[in-house]
């Protein structure tokens, strides 16, 4: 990473103009990538650019202009992108904010949309968020990201190889595709965390420790991130499906409410892993609770047994000497006196270990 690149915060764009171009988040490519897949039936073209001029050839042709972005942090050539594309510099700006909720605009020439791509990198990192923004225009569709490497390989494959129906499908259904792909991978990371989950639950029913806790909680914050992602994305796909703009076809209907049930599904599945967390918790300290019950238990009827074979041990332990009088303490002249008083320590702590297991205390 360059060394000179200096981390924005949306603290200083506080104040600036609207539509004033910042990036704010962090870097995570050290420049910025341009590749570009022009489609139709009969076939497609796909080639890495090396400057948004090249891509002026492809915006009008009769077939469909896929333009990624990797790197948002280039200011300059985003700002080429939004003149030569007709971007407005509001959604540029939110492009470029990659610390902002989902989100969805509609224009009469262009549909904006923003939405979290969640991938787990490490069990160690846990669930890394990428901001990915798509424009939809009339033979075209944008799509930036904050670094190479993503969901949308698939797609990519399909249009090379001419499977399915994307290559005789309009722009509008490579967005669909995009936000689908997206979509799609919430499953595979909620079927993960519904085995850690599982795995917590075995350790919480055998031996709970510290640590345990500690997985709850980076449960917990994981299912947060997810939640934050996903709830927005259902008005982002409600909005697509109510929407009468002339960039949406009437044939990608099907696929919106497709889409927005595997949305809902999502949310679902976050609420109910919600919940299973929240009564780990509770079965956590439940199970803390009844093992420090136990443990008093245990110490209550230990110094409930000594408590009279101490009480006896203090009365033979006082200096009373008997030959002053018969009534200091006879039993020292006994000869089995000692032997007596052990007799009657050891009845007493037996007949209470006897009370305590009729009771069921033991």
């Amino acid at each position: 990473m360059n060394s000179k690149y200096r981390r924005h915060t949306a603290r200083e764009a506080t104040g600036l103009p609207p539509g004033t171009l910042i990036h704010i988040g962090e870097r995570k490519e050290e420049e910025v990538v341009l590749t570009l897949i022009d489609y139709n039936q009969e076939g497609f073209t796909e080639k890495r650019l090396a400057s948004v001029e090249e891509s002026l050839a492809f915006k009008d042709s009769p077939g469909v202009t896929w333009l990624n972005v990797d790197g948002l942090h280039d200011v300059d050539l985003l700002g080429k992108i939004g003149e030569h594309f007709g971007i407005h510099h509001l959604v540029l700006e939110d492009i470029l904010n990659t610390e902002q909720r989902p989100k969805i605009e509609i224009a009469e020439r262009s549909v904006f949309l923003t939405l979290k791509m969640l991938s787990k990198s490490s069990a160690a990192a846990g669930i890394e968020t990428e901001q990915v923004s798509v424009v939809l225009g009339d033979h075209f569709v944008i799509s930036f990201q904050e670094k190479e490497g993503d969901l949308f390989d698939p797609i990519r494959n399909r249009i090379r190889e001419g499977k399915g129906r994307i290559r005789r499908m309009g722009p509008d259904y490579l967005a669909y595709s995009l936000i689908d792909a997206i979509t799609d991978h919430y499953f595979v990371l909620l079927e993960d965390l519904g085995e850690q989950i599982a795995a917590l639950e075995e350790r919480l029913v055998g031996n709970p420790d510290h640590e345990t806790l500690r997985s709850i909680h980076g449960l917990k914050r994981e299912l947060i991130n997810l939640r934050r992602s996903v709830w927005p994305l259902r008005e982002i796909i409600s909005a697509l499906h109510r929407d009468e703009s002339s960039l949406l076809s009437d044939g990608i209907d099907p696929y919106l409410r497709d889409l927005y049930d595997h949305t809902i599904q999502v949310i679902d599945s976050v609420e109910n892993y919600r919940d299973l967390i929240a009564g780990m918790v509770e079965l956590y300290m439940s199970s803390m609770s009844n093992r420090m019950n136990e443990v008093m238990k245990v110490l209550t009827i230990i110094a409930t047994i000594f408590i009279p074979l101490t009480f006896i041990a203090g009365i033979y332990g006082m200096n009373f000497n008997p030959e002053a009088s018969p009534l200091n303490m006879p039993e020292l002249d006994w000869p089995f006196g000692y032997l007596g008083a052990l007799g009657v320590m050891a009845v007493c702590a037996a007949g209470m270990i006897v009370y305590f297991k009729r009771k069921k205390w033991l």
